[in-house]
């Protein structure tokens, strides 16, 4: 279960284990999907759980997403998929994750320009790529040079503070697209690609992979 919004119920289910009785609360989730908090079983009895491929265990309690892969659901702030791929930006859809609704038009005017302003990376980044093999692992590329930089520009590692998190959050998420492709051009031994501010999102991420 995983769920955008959770309840713990006044039930309880009692497990009979060495003679005692054990109380498991019952975990409401916003489609009305119940489970059973077992996060003190181990604490209070010594015994775990064994649920191979973890087919019957919820991995969190999600305020973002909700999950059903049988039934082919996938909602986000409990809006089908469906619904963002088809009508919504990549943009509009990275400010409902994080803020809980789609942005105002001059939110969104907003967003879109912390994006484009903070789209280009550091020449000195750049140099970083020289230093993997062409055949390095793309999640690791990515991985180290997102680290590499907090180097450069510090305020990512601000997205505690409500006055920087939201160009903090921006800075990360345009600069991303910037570094992954770097990462694509590098590895197949052709030049990087500079942004190009006049393309939307996922329209610039194709530009500069291709």
């Amino acid at each position: 279960m995983s769920s955008h919004a959770v309840a713990q119920s006044t039930d309880q289910a009692v497990l009979h284990l060495d003679g005692k009785d054990i109380n498991l609360p019952i975990v409401v989730g916003s489609e009305n999907e119940k489970a059973l908090d077992i996060s003190k079983l181990r604490s209070e009895t010594g015994y775990i759980t064994l649920d191979e491929g973890y087919g019957n265990t919820g991995a969190c309690r999600s305020a973002i997403t909700y999950i059903d892969g049988e039934a082919g659901i996938l909602r986000y702030r409990g809006i089908p998929i469906e619904q963002l791929a088809e009508r919504s930006t990549f943009l509009e859809t990275a400010w409902l994750l994080i803020y809980g609704d789609l942005p105002t038009p001059k939110q969104l005017k907003r967003w879109s320009d912390e994006f484009t302003r903070h789209e280009m990376i550091h020449e000195g980044l750049r140099k970083h790529y020289e230093g993997f093999p062409f055949y390095g692992h793309p999640m690791a590329v990515l991985s180290a040079m997102i680290n590499a930089l907090s180097c450069y520009h510090p305020d990512v590692l601000k997205m505690e503070d409500e006055t920087t998190f939201e160009t903090a959050a921006a800075r990360l998420l345009s600069k991303v697209r910037s570094i992954a492709a770097a990462a694509y051009k590098t590895s197949i031994g052709q030049p990087m690609i500079y942004p190009n501010p006049k393309y939307d999102y996922c329209s610039n991420f194709l530009h500069m992979m291709f």
